[in-house]
């Protein structure tokens, strides 16, 4: 399964660069079939990828530049939207052009297929596998889970706590990990929340009495829920000056396990920039069947039963 990564994983690798630097070596990568992985360089009007290659032209025909692309069932965006970036392939053929300089057909197709075929085909739902972020749309998240093989992450899988928009948690080319939760052929619906742990085990992290930086998420006429992790908020007496988004300085009042509560007081509240960080994991390889999120003596069961989907 290690050959099924997402793309950009593999271009750096010293045995991707060691197979491309030598047209012998190419000749058996091709002979064996072999992955690899360039920077596509330019998409022609017809739609055909020039790979960058150290010592030969690469080509990536347009009906083979995606999975579905020649059946129909893929548009041409998926190969467009390749050009600056990495993608894999296998190579198909080499031969000499008028010019009497080496050219490379390639197939990221093939590449694709084979993913599909000997990983994607494999997996079940509940397990967790790693995934890379290619791009963010306000209903969730697009994943790459192999040779350029996308899942969808839905928004309202990514965390417990509610967000706005998926540029809330995630950057493009981030690489993170996902749990499968449906299934049907290769479509593959993706989660994320309950690899970012329980409730107890998110509010462990925390004592009353502590001050503590969050993020506002919503303001209501009751209070305003802070985000002190993407799996845990709290609830924040009111304050003037406060909008979604800020972060604030809070002044940890009670942690209410049975109702799975934590009161909160806003000591301050400003605008905050900072980069995006690595999301962190209690879980970050294996299988799920169950994810219980609330604490045992919680008077509200919230599960993920993946036995179910």
């Amino acid at each position: 399964m290690t050959s099924f990564l997402p793309e950009g994983k593999r271009i750096h690798t010293a045995e991707n660069q060691a197979v491309l630097s030598t047209y012998e070596s190419m000749i058996t990568a091709m002979e064996r079939s072999e992955i690899l992985e360039a920077r596509a360089v330019l998409c022609d009007r017809g739609h055909n990828l020039t790979v960058e290659l150290p010592v030969m032209k690469g080509i990536i025909p347009r009906e083979e530049g995606a999975l579905g692309i020649r059946e129909g069932t893929v548009r041409d965006i998926a190969v467009i939207s390749r050009v600056g970036r990495a993608v894999c392939f296998v190579i198909t053929d080499i031969f000499t052009d008028e010019e009497g300089k080496k050219t490379a057909l390639l197939s990221r197709a093939e590449a694709q297929r084979r993913c599909v075929d000997s990983y994607i085909s494999r997996l079940t739902v509940g397990d967790v596998i790693p995934a890379r972020i290619t791009h963010l749309e306000p209903f969730g998240a697009f994943c790459d889970i192999g040779c350029g093989v996308v899942a969808l992450m839905p928004i309202d899988t990514i965390s417990v706590s509610r967000i706005e928009h998926p540029d809330e948690r995630f950057t493009v080319g981030m690489d993170i990990k996902a749990v499968i939760k449906s299934k049907v052929g290769t479509r593959i619906t993706l989660s994320h929340k309950e690899l970012l742990g329980t409730w107890e085990e998110n509010a462990s992290r925390f004592s009353v009495g502590d001050t503590v930086t969050g993020i506002i998420r919503s303001v209501e006429n009751y209070g305003a829920f802070v985000e002190l992790a993407p799996n845990l908020a709290g609830l924040a007496e009111l304050r003037d000056n406060i909008s979604v988004g800020d972060t604030a300085a809070v002044y940890i009042k009670s942690i209410l396990p049975q109702k799975m509560k934590i009161k909160l007081i806003i000591i301050d509240s400003f605008r905050d920039t900072a980069p995006l960080s690595q999301p962190e994991y209690f879980i970050a390889e294996g299988h799920i069947d169950r994810f219980v999120y609330s604490p045992d003596d919680s008077d509200k069961l919230i599960y993920t039963d993946f036995t179910q989907n």
